[in-house]
């Protein structure tokens, strides 16, 4: 989901609102969003760090006996980001691909996000600096330990999550039968997408009003730090035109995001963005057992496809294709997956024509 991972990541209680009225309204209960928790016990991170009691919160929508599927959100977003009408409203409902009357459709906020476990709960920088190795461990726990699933119909994440997917894919083969990582390469943070995310990262620590993580109010530059991230790696050169023509129009939209009502934690994004900092899919590829979609757009600012790694890359994976979404006005660059009109039709052919393993 992209918005998880642009400026709009201060709207995302409203947004959500909205988002499961859209689902709920004139729907059964299946498509009611349930909440819960899941306390993972001595859980120990990559660092040797051991949690006696690792809280993991999680959205789910259908009945436990329908068919498990597995949604991963991005960067500093939650599982409430992927009920936004634009993703879950496309998706979860009757008739749908991922139609929550025969499906069971596990969302978790990962590690450090959300309702989970996270530093601004009173660790602070004590908080054990996690990566996307021990978000990965902590979902499966969730959904091998907690919830008895031993086989999921399709891992699909977006952005992070799609990094978390191409994880997923080759640590638990056999775990699924279908793996849609969208919004990602599996390649390591490299380019414009890894300086760019340090100079976030860099901006949270070098604030002066951050004191090494135990502030007494939320740093005053991190909104424009975050801001300034999302124009740059996100909404596409044509999306961005289209929505802001002119000097003025383009003065408003950024007054809109530098004003917008900030509530996210300085600690948290710290660790969120940071813990991309060793992610490298590319050793297990050959590992990989499930059918692979794999869902970029051509106007992705922080995974280009002229860098050809996706063609390389993929000719390692026996059993996949690459859905490449065409650039247009339409398309917001890195935040097009988030709108799954685009590329449905792909995940519902899949659906149709994968058997069940």
């Amino acid at each position: 989901m992209s918005r998880s991972d642009n400026a709009s990541v201060t709207l995302r209680g409203s947004i959500a609102a909205a988002a499961v009225a859209c689902l709920v309204g004139g729907a059964d209960a299946q498509t009611v969003p349930q909440h819960d928790v899941a306390v993972i016990r001595d859980f120990r991170f990559h660092t040797g760090d051991v949690f006696p009691e690792l809280r993991i919160h999680y959205t789910t929508l259908g009945k436990p006996d329908g068919i498990p599927v597995l949604v991963l959100h991005g960067t500093a977003g939650s599982a409430q980001t992927m009920l936004v009408p634009g993703f879950g409203g496309e998706l979860f409902g009757a008739g749908q691909p991922l139609d929550a009357s025969r499906h069971f459709i596990i969302i978790p906020d990962s590690l450090g996000t959300g309702k989970s476990s996270r530093p601004s709960e009173g660790l602070r920088t004590r908080f054990p600096r996690y990566n996307y190795d021990d978000m990965i461990a902590a979902q499966y726990r969730l959904v091998t330990e907690h919830l008895g699933v031993k086989k999921l119909r399709l891992v699909i994440g977006n952005s992070m999550g799609g990094m978390h997917t191409w994880l997923w894919a080759q640590r638990y083969p056999d775990m699924m039968d279908i793996a849609v990582p969208m919004a990602s390469l599996p390649t390591e943070m490299s380019g414009r997408n890894w300086m760019t995310r340090r100079l976030i990262i860099d901006s949270i620590r070098n604030d002066p009003d951050w004191q090494g993580g135990y502030y007494a109010r939320q740093p005053k530059g991190v909104q424009r730090a975050v801001v300034f991230y999302g124009l740059a790696t996100n909404g596409g050169n044509q999306g961005l035109q289209r929505l802001a023509p002119t000097r003025e129009q383009a003065d408003a939209l950024l007054d809109e995001r530098l004003n917008a009502p900030f509530t996210a934690d300085a600690n948290d994004l710290l660790y969120q963005w940071d813990a991309s900092r060793d992610y490298n899919a590319v050793q297990g590829l050959e590992k990989i057992r499930a059918r692979l979609l794999v869902i970029n757009s051509a106007d992705d600012e922080r995974n280009p496809p002229e860098l050809g790694v996706m063609e390389r890359e993929l000719k390692r994976v026996s059993n996949a294709r690459l859905y490449l979404i065409p650039a247009s006005p339409q398309t917001s660059g890195h935040g097009t997956t988030g709108q799954a009109r685009f590329w449905k039709h792909e995940l519902a052919r899949e659906l149709a024509e994968v058997p069940h393993r």
